[in-house]
């Protein structure tokens, strides 16, 4: 788990969101699905995710897992951020809600795909044709996942497999809260269909109980991204020159310039590549000219030539 998250007293100001999604060069299909919607407050709290189905021939339905994945994290998002925000009643304890999320919302949301996924297999299949088992059933339909949920009062994320969860605190550090303890090895990766997947979701947990500051950037991506880099360096220094660009220029103009980006990143990596990301205008404290205090030098995402791996 992680540390504490701090939002601004009285209504929350609207979390601006920008999102895209790139098919990788040579790829059939884009693997990748992704959603936003919300504001971050107790009405209309902030959701996202990011899915990326593995595409391989044993994944041969990963692009459904992947969109299956997303919709169905919305749905049980939702009732979490209910239960975290419910009007009327005396809200849950915070530790009640962190084992909610720690360990019942996975569970759910990985039940939920499963039977999705074997529904989705019986419905397209030939009566009475005997196919493979169950398990290899949910392997055709394998997926990542990284989603996340901002209230009033918490903030809260999950996430199985590769892609990154990325947050800029409001004194611009680039933290990746949810990254394994050991890189994936290869291609390999967690994923919706392994066994008992539940138990592999990872979860960021942090309770809003100091709401002076706010993260400026609440970010979700998938691999294809991360990987376009030579290193981690590169990516958060892309991470940080995001945050610079919609503190400078605003969100509008980072939405118009986002797929030449995701384009650019999707030729290094050579994969299907999407970003979903919230920015918090109201606690990116900028200087005269619209840079933020103490991000000088951060990586501009328009000129990101050396960061990317090389095309060798």
């Amino acid at each position: 788990m992680s540390g504490l998250v701090r939002m601004t007293h009285g209504p929350l100001p609207l979390w601006d969101t920008i999102q895209g999604s790139v098919q990788g060069v040579n790829k059939a299909r884009n693997q990748d699905h992704h959603d936003a919607e919300g504001l971050g407050t107790a009405a209309q709290p902030l959701i996202m995710a990011v899915a990326d189905g593995h595409g391989s021939a044993v994944h041969a339905r990963s692009h459904f897992g992947s969109r299956f994945a997303v919709d169905l994290f919305v749905q049980q998002a939702r009732l979490f951020a209910a239960l975290a925000e419910p009007r009327g009643t005396r809200p849950p304890s915070l530790a009640w809600l962190m084992n909610y999320a720690q360990y019942t919302l996975p569970r759910q949301l990985v039940s939920a795909w499963q039977e999705k996924a074997l529904g989705h297999w019986e419905r397209g299949s030939p009566p009475g044709e005997p196919g493979p088992s169950p398990a290899d059933k949910l392997v055709l339909y394998g997926s990542t996942l990284v989603g996340a949920v901002l209230t009033p009062r918490v903030f809260a994320a999950w996430q199985l497999g590769d892609g990154e969860l990325t947050v800029v605190t409001d004194d611009g550090q680039v933290t990746v809260p949810l990254a394994p303890d050991e890189a994936d090895l290869g291609d390999e990766t967690e994923s919706l269909c392994s066994p008992q997947a539940w138990l592999r979701v990872r979860t960021h947990w942090a309770p809003v109980t100091a709401p002076a500051r706010a993260p400026r950037l609440v970010s979700l991506s998938t691999d294809g991204l991360s990987k376009s880099f030579a290193s981690d360096t590169g990516f958060r220094q892309f991470m940080a020159g995001l945050d610079d660009r919609l503190s400078a220029e605003g969100p509008e103009c980072v939405r118009a310039v986002l797929p030449e980006w995701l384009s650019k990143a999707s030729r290094h990596s050579g994969d299907d590549t999407t970003l979903v990301a919230a920015w918090h205008a109201a606690t990116a404290l900028t200087e005269p000219g619209g840079v933020p205090p103490d991000s000088a030098g951060a990586a501009d995402p328009a000129d990101m030539t050396d960061p990317y791996r090389s095309d060798e």
